[in-house]
């Protein structure tokens, strides 16, 4: 089959995921199509071209954009495909190079690069061989409805030509991005003695997973004092040779909380693959994510913000809440998972009224209000940064932040396999059917105002805790969460679990193995 025939019968709205786009760039180890050829990723930049052509009521001829990739090793090919696909539509494009997601959205604000929008090329923490596009303008990353179009456009391969091609330049962008993290921590820790140097006299480890965050330690850190010795995997390595880059991986965290016990540093940071998500590790070696990480920065926010509102995704704990709104004097709204749901479900609260200056998922997605509702693994920690160099002047631990915070004795997510054709309503009739038996169950309480599958409050005291069940964004998937503050409490939860889900013939009830069954 030619090339325009395999372009012209390819299925682009597979590469729909969400307000993404992701698709496998090379083969990997178990055998699978490539859905992201350099011609694909051509037509897709093509396609971006045409949508903000429209969107803005600009000439291609006219417009500047910015490319820029991780560390995988599909990048600079599929880069320079993109490249290639604009310019021949008289399109000037920035080459970038490696960067990280936040610094592309960054880009279409910078005055010295003057792009009218950007495209990075990433897949997250997703395994080697795959990659995809995050797109972005001056308003912020692109939606689902946004990303259908542009696959629209690609599908129909209608673009012009121009006379005269497009110019590419390259700009080290990266670098400009990390000066403003720099002086976003010299003007928040205002230190009295060394204003140049606020984290001087501290350790922080870093681990980069071989992503884009190297960065950080040779364009941040250093330059403001701190010691980074034991930082690890910084160098750009599309083969992920140590380990996931994923700060919610337990195997990426432990080597992280290994690094920070052997080097007896002040803190530890970990990042994914393109920088837009983070997690921690304090003094003691001690895990700073999850609901950690949200309760940590939600101290800082709402000592700065009083009263304002902390939106969250759907499996975060009920110590977290009571954390939020008794502790801290903040109010807690848990939204649907996904980090786009989260900062849209932000932003609505603010244009109704309700304050908002912090959106987090618990996978270390943080976005906050004072930085464009962005997405920034890199800005999140930053704001950490400078409270424990603040703490570091008057003898407060950061973490002191949240020592009272009610973390549960146990926490399990269980991942039910639907193997039904139709299997979002499949799942929503589980989800119904359980809905109504829990309500039967004298000890168990529907959660309100939930707004993501369902949430059960467990109030036995041999249980004490909560579950909720809900629909995968896009996998044929129930994910089970279960919360419990008594040792040996999930195992009694799944106990009077199991049988209700027996009844559906076409659950994979595998993930139950090894919980007890009902006596």
């Amino acid at each position: 089959m030619s090339q325009g025939a395999m372009l012209q019968n390819f299925n682009w709205q597979q590469l729909q995921n969400g307000s993404d786009i992701r698709g496998v760039a090379l083969e990997g180890i178990v055998a699978e199509p490539v859905t992201l050829t350099p011609a694909i990723v051509r037509r897709i930049g093509q396609a971006f071209v045409q949508w903000l052509s429209q969107q803005t009521h600009q000439d291609p001829r006219s417009m500047t954009l910015a490319l820029g990739r991780d560390s995988r090793l599909s990048g600079p090919v599929l880069l320079e495909a993109i490249a290639q696909g604009m310019t021949q539509m008289g399109c000037n494009v920035v080459d970038v190079g490696l960067a990280s997601t936040p610094a592309m959205f960054m880009s279409t604000l910078s005055s010295g690069l003057q792009v009218d929008g950007a495209i990075m090329l990433t897949a997250s923490h997703l395994p080697f061989n795959r990659n995809g596009c995050k797109f972005f303008t001056a308003v912020g990353g692109l939606g689902k409805a946004d990303i259908s179009a542009i696959l629209t456009y690609a599908a129909a391969g209608e673009f012009s030509q121009a006379a005269t091609p497009g110019q590419v330049r390259s700009d080290p962008f990266l670098e400009t991005y990390a000066a403003g993290l720099v002086q976003l921590i010299r003007e928040g820790v205002r230190h009295p003695q060394d204003w140049d140097r606020p984290l001087q006299g501290l350790h922080i480890v870093v681990d980069a997973g071989n992503g884009s965050g190297g960065f950080f330690v040779r364009h941040v850190l250093e330059p403001l004092g701190a010691r980074t010795e034991g930082s690890q995997f910084l160098d750009p390595d599309g083969h992920f040779p140590h380990h996931s880059p994923n700060p919610e991986d337990p195997a990426a965290i432990a080597t992280l909380c290994a690094a920070v016990t052997e080097q007896q540093a002040d803190f530890g940071i970990i990042f994914d693959t393109d920088v837009d998500r983070a997690a921690a590790v304090d003094a003691q070696g001690r895990e700073i994510n999850r609901n950690r990480l949200i309760a940590l920065i939600a101290a800082i926010v709402l000592r700065e913000h009083p009263g304002s509102t902390v939106v969250t995704d759907s499996i975060t704990s009920e110590g977290l809440t009571s954390f939020i709104e008794e502790t801290l004097q903040g109010r807690h709204h848990r939204y649907k998972r996904g980090y786009k749901n989260v900062i849209n479900e932000a932003q609505r609260l603010n244009e109704a009224g309700q304050e908002c200056w912090l959106a987090i998922e618990t996978s270390g997605h943080g976005a906050l209000r004072e930085n464009y509702f962005l997405d920034d693994g890199a800005y999140l920690v930053s704001k950490l940064l400078i409270e424990l160099a603040q703490g570091q002047l008057t003898g407060q631990s950061l973490t002191a932040l949240i020592e009272d915070l009610q973390e549960p004795a146990e926490s399990q997510e269980l991942r039910l396999k639907i193997q039904a054709a139709d299997f979002q309503a499949y799942g929503n009739e589980v989800m119904e059917r359980l809905t109504a038996f829990c309500a039967a169950q004298a000890d168990w309480q529907v959660v309100p105002d939930n707004y993501e599958g369902v949430r059960i409050r467990c109030a036995a005291p041999q249980e004490a805790g909560w579950f909720l069940l809900r629909l995968s964004l896009h996998d044929p998937v129930l994910p089970l969460n279960i919360e419990s503050n008594c040792a040996g409490g999930i195992d009694l939860i799944c106990q009077r679990l199991r049988p209700f889900f027996q009844q559906f013939s076409a659950l994979d009830l595998s993930a139950f193995e090894g919980t007890p069954q009902e006596a």
